[in-house]
């Protein structure tokens, strides 16, 4: 047996105002049809579901149970016009952020946690991109954000804020042979094992673009492509390894040296793309919650500033 939703929501109405007038004057029927399609769906039921005196109608026992269950029909029915809806809607373009692998390893995702929950609406596009091709991207107005080294986003003309320090360090496992030193310059570091970031990654490539000639040929005990991983096996006791601040667990048993190198000193920026309309208010909430996420990181164990 099938009711029609409408003739559902018709009866419901007449039970809420017990009137038949009344019930159509909500459904913005005439008084015949409303009886008519009470009477359709009497005629389908095979039974009774009104009982008719001079003051009104009230529901017989049968149009109790069918009322009860209608509204819940029509409930679910809702929800799932709702859900579907959702896909059906033509949703905003997606937002674009670029940034390299060290904001990649907290500091976005972070962001990115809050700003989802907060903008069930928004969706964003994430991609690991190292600067010089953030800035290109940026200015051709292919993505609306990203996060950048300064020392390779200067004088390239796009808007830029900072997001704050991103400096390097060696770290080692606890008590090993940094244990006793505040800073050593990067042909030190070179003359241990380490272990690294893969050779494709955008903070392994900006490191060794900033290596002078003369630097001694690492050797690398392994390449990993996570930063948590990297560090496990520092403190692991596995290497040494030059690593952002801010990537370290306060927790683990590590020895942190500043390095000496001009270059293991940068920042964070937070560069706009170029495009001819004003920022949406989604990529200004965005660029809201990158600024938050890097005033909220943990503090990273403190290195001796370089000598």
């Amino acid at each position: 047996m099938r009711y029609d939703f409408d003739d559902l929501r018709l009866f419901l109405d007449i039970v809420a105002e017990g009137s038949i007038t009344a019930g159509a004057r909500r459904m913005h029927l005439s008084l015949p049809s409303a009886s008519a399609r009470v009477r359709s769906l009497e005629h389908h039921a095979g039974v009774a579901l009104l009982i008719r005196g001079r003051r009104g109608v009230r529901p017989t026992p049968a149009g109790t149970a069918l009322a009860r269950h209608a509204r819940e029909v029509l409930a679910q029915t809702a929800r799932l016009e709702s859900a579907v809806a959702s896909y059906t809607r033509s949703p905003a373009a997606p937002l674009t952020l670029l940034a390299g692998g060290s904001a990649m390893h907290r500091l976005v995702p972070q962001a990115l946690v809050s700003f989802l929950r907060a903008h069930p609406d928004a969706d964003v596009t994430v991609s690991e991109s190292r600067t010089p091709q953030t800035v290109r991207t940026l200015a051709d107005g292919e993505a609306d954000l990203g996060v950048v080294v300064d020392d390779e986003a200067r004088g390239c003309g796009l808007a830029m804020e900072s997001l704050g320090d991103d400096s390097l360090v060696v770290i080692g496992q606890a008590g090993g042979i940094l244990a006793g030193r505040t800073s050593l310059a990067y042909r030190e570091v070179a003359e241990h094992p380490l272990v690294g970031l893969d050779t494709d990654s955008s903070l392994r490539r900006w490191i060794e673009k900033h290596l002078g000639p003369h630097t001694p040929v690492v050797r690398y005990r392994t390449s990993v492509a996570d930063l948590n991983v990297l560090v496990g096996l520092v403190a692991a006791g596995v290497g040494l390894a030059v690593v952002p601040r801010r990537a370290i667990d306060p927790g683990l048993p590590l020895d942190v040296c500043a390095l000496q190198d001009p270059w293991a000193r940068r920042r964070h920026l937070l560069a706009r793309g170029v495009s001819d309309r004003a920022p949406s208010a989604a990529t200004e909430a965005l660029a809201a919650h990158l600024r938050q996420a890097a005033l909220s990181l943990p503090a990273p164990p403190a290195a001796a500033p370089p000598a």
